[in-house]
């Protein structure tokens, strides 16, 4: 199987050599090169009864990377799962208009937050209002910044409950279907966006590069904008979930989605790489893309996030400040089970993922494997490995 680490490690290179990189770029595609190899070391399992010896590398734990985000998604499922209530829970996106990509491209950090700002603001107000709601809610928001083309597509995936606590301290349940009608949520998002988005480029807070360069002229920047404020804004809210135990679990689907996963990579031939992906604007059919590597690599490099930039943030009742009373007495409210919550270790978290048991010989299947000795970039010549 074809997967991201091979094509970076077969074209980075003459990559590299033609394309001038950010830092964040090079350390992601560094790391994704060099994991699970001998180059990040690992360490060694002897089997006390048969002998058998096994090796295993580490992993390079960048978030951008497909081999890693697995059991990064598979913790963050298990931590997520005392926060639920047991309500209904709504999927809602949101995506900005295809004219702005580039220029939220090329200003990751203060676009990307402000996406966030001006959502968590339009959930938050509308859901306060009587006519909606009437009350506090809380959610989880997280970024994803590409389509299945791999192309620049920022939008913002929510996890929004059903309901929401009022000022007086009672729980109130939202309507089977979302609370607020889906062109009032694009409207005020789409004013919040562009309100928030003249005032950074009013404090100079955007840069203008290439082909973009023509926007530091305030003209031209004002006739980008005033069309889109009569354009229809992206906004749509997915059926209901059936229970509150689907919840976390399809969550962690986009938690931890890399741009794309090596399982849709079909082949690398030739200097090009075909993928699947699905077509949404072709009643949502499987197709096969083939791009040159060179293609394949800028596209992935363009989903990398600005370093420590946070992808996943919570609000309103599930922010940090005060979360944990608040859940408790939204727990009680919605008589919610109070979940006792246990750590769960790697060696479980792969069993539950894999069906495999790391802790016993995959030889002779005793459980007396035990860790010989950790390693730095590589084993022991003396010793001889048998990899598992």
């Amino acid at each position: 199987m074809v997967e991201v680490q091979d094509i970076f490690l077969n074209y980075g290179t003459d990559y590299r050599n033609n394309h001038k990189l950010t830092l964040v770029q090079h350390k992601a595609m560094s790391a994704i090169q060099k994991c699970r190899s001998s180059q990040l070391g690992g360490h060694m399992d002897v089997c006390d009864s048969c002998g058998h010896t096994r090796i295993s590398y580490n992993s390079c734990r960048n978030r951008h990377c497909p081999k890693c985000q697995t059991l990064a998604k598979e913790r963050w499922i298990e931590n997520q799962k005392s926060n639920l209530l047991d309500v209904g829970y709504f999927h809602v996106v949101f995506t900005i208009p295809d004219t702005l990509n580039l220029m939220a491209y090329q200003n990751q950090k203060a676009v990307y937050t402000l996406l966030f700002k001006t959502v968590a603001e339009t959930l938050a107000e509308l859901a306060s209002y009587k006519k909606y709601l009437g009350a506090k809610i809380g959610f989880t928001s997280v970024l994803h910044t590409w389509g299945q083309n791999l192309m620049h597509h920022p939008h913002i995936h929510c996890i929004v409950p059903g309901g929401g606590l009022s000022s007086i301290g009672k729980w109130v349940n939202s309507r089977k279907k979302f609370f607020i009608p889906v062109k009032v949520l694009s409207r005020k998002f789409r004013g919040k966006f562009l309100y928030y988005l003249k005032q950074l480029y009013c404090q100079n807070k955007l840069e203008f590069h290439g082909s973009q360069s023509y926007l530091s002229n305030d003209h031209e920047f004002e006739k980008l904008l005033s069309p889109l404020y009569s354009k229809e804004w992206i906004v749509y809210c997915k059926p209901p979930f059936k229970n509150a135990s689907c919840v976390v679990e399809y969550l962690g689907r986009y938690t931890h989605r890399v741009a794309i996963s090596n399982k849709r990579i079909v082949s690398m031939e030739n200097g090009n790489i075909a993928f699947k992906w699905r077509d949404y604007k072709d009643s949502s059919k499987h197709k096969l893309m083939t791009v040159s590597a060179d293609e394949f690599i800028r596209r992935f490099l363009i989903h990398i996030l600005p370093s420590r930039f946070m992808k996943i943030r919570h609000y309103g009742l599930l922010g940090n400040r005060n979360r944990t009373t608040k859940l408790k007495i939204c727990k009680q409210l919605t008589n919610t089970p109070v979940l006792i919550k246990e750590e769960a270790s790697n060696l479980q978290l792969i069993q539950k993922l894999t069906g495999l048991d790391l802790s016993k010989c995959p030889h002779c299947g005793s459980d007396k494997l035990k860790r010989f000795m950790d390693f730095g970039k590589s084993p022991p010549a003396a010793i001889k490995i048998t990899n598992s």
